[in-house]
């Protein structure tokens, strides 16, 4: 999973759905982390600026 830095506005709504804590959020980014990231898609689905999209 990839966050699209250009489109996300840090809310924080993908971190409350992620099973396994793969998604951190600092003042100024989301990072998914995707050793941990089981890609169930639950951010991609949830995200209202839709910045997530599957890859790398």
């Amino acid at each position: 999973m990839k966050v699209i830095p250009e489109l996300c506005d840090i809310c924080g709504t993908c971190v409350a759905v992620c099973p396994v804590d793969a998604i951190t959020v600092s003042e100024f980014r989301v990072d998914i982390d995707n050793e941990i990231c089981i890609n169930c898609l639950n951010c991609l689905k949830v995200c209202p600026a839709k910045a997530i999209e599957e890859g790398e």
